[in-house]
């Protein structure tokens, strides 16, 4: 699996699943990954307030989850033999209602939804995090009146090059490049690519090969696909794919949540919550020309995250109001998810795989 491989005591590879606990969830469940058929058996949970995004460090072995709510945190975790044990107390990002984190070099990094910023925190040799962040605000707003009033940080991830940190914001229509600086980890502004108003940018993912990007917007179910100049520091827009209807009269609107590659480069998945389906998108024309070509139904309701497997050969989907895990053997030739069974998690919101 690479880096760190985090597994249980029964010698088998670990996931673990974040939840809202202010809807129902426990916490941070942990549970083992059959290496065969890529089952989840619970095997404890850990407590945690509303950690709906987890990030793992590979070279470490410590697990981060954000605390999404108005006091926004961060909590980190070491993996032992009994389950997550807490790595201090959750440390203060600077922001409110932080959605999603990441790791670049020894900062963390986490975007925080409700106060519209991007924080940047410290990490000590041992993985915990600490303080102070340094917090850039966003600017904004657009033309959406009720989900669009500011500026609403959604996600936050370092580039394949490492020389950048990408921000996908869904109240200002954008994505904005940063330089973390050398000497104190602050986030200094670089670019902002503009995306189609009203469109509600949330997530992205890069292309294996790191020169294309896929943004996967929540207001309107599209995937705009963009050049990703590593050098440059520069996003450029290049084409949009639909991944839903737009919601037709009566139809249940669509509200995309997670977008994830495939590790060899041949497809992209998306989870589309309202639809409850995850569509493929094949890239058989190229990185840049991908292709809708089937959705399955995500085995419950609201999938709000995804995620696959380093061998490509399956999917995670985290159904949030139906509570579940369910997972996907991939078809080789066609990228296309079969449902291969389920567990049950509260409010999930996140898988990550170890």
């Amino acid at each position: 699996m690479g880096g760190t491989d985090i597994r249980d005591h029964s010698g088998e590879p670990r996931a673990y699943i974040g939840s809202f606990t202010s809807t129902g969830g426990r916490g941070v469940t942990t549970a083992a990954v059959d290496p065969k058929t890529g089952a989840l058996t619970p095997l404890s949970v850990t407590p945690a307030e509303d950690p709906s995004y987890l990030a793992l460090s590979r070279s470490t072995g410590v697990l981060y989850a954000v605390n999404e709510t108005e006091r926004g945190a961060v909590a980190a975790f070491r993996a032992t033999v009994a389950g997550l044990a807490p790595l201090g107390a959750p440390v203060r990002v600077g922001g409110s209602g932080p959605t999603h984190l990441s790791l670049a070099g020894r900062r963390l990094l986490t975007a925080n939804y409700t106060s519209g910023s991007v924080s940047s925190l410290p990490l000590a040799a041992d993985g915990r995090p600490g303080g102070p962040s340094h917090v850039l605000s966003h600017q904004g707003s657009g033309p959406d009146a009720d989900r669009q009033e500011g500026p609403h940080a959604h996600q936050v991830l370092p580039d394949p090059t490492g020389r950048w940190v990408l921000s996908v914001d869904l109240g200002t229509d954008s994505v904005r490049v940063c330089a973390l600086d050398p000497t104190t980890g602050a986030p200094r502004p670089h670019t902002e690519t503009a995306l189609r108003a009203g469109t509600g940018p949330r997530h992205l993912a890069f292309h294996p090969a790191g020169e294309v990007a896929y943004v996967l917007h929540e207001l309107e179910p599209q995937v705009t696909v963009c050049r990703w100049n590593g050098e440059s520091g520069r996003l450029e827009p290049v084409g949009e794919v639909p991944v839903a209807s737009r919601g037709a009269s009566g139809a249940v609107r669509a509200y995309p949540s997670a977008i994830v590659a495939s590790p060899d480069g041949r497809f992209v998945w998306a989870a589309v919550r309202g639809a409850d389906t995850i569509v493929t998108l094949s890239l058989a024309d190229g990185p840049g020309r991908p292709r809708l070509t089937g959705a399955v139904a995500c085995g419950g309701a609201w999938p709000r995250d995804l995620a696959v497997d380093p061998s490509g050969s399956r999917l995670y989907a985290a159904n949030e109001r139906s509570g579940d895990v369910t997972w996907f053997e991939v078809d080789p030739l066609t990228g296309q998810p079969r449902r291969a069974g389920s567990v049950a998690v509260p409010a999930a919101t996140c898988v990550v795989l170890g």
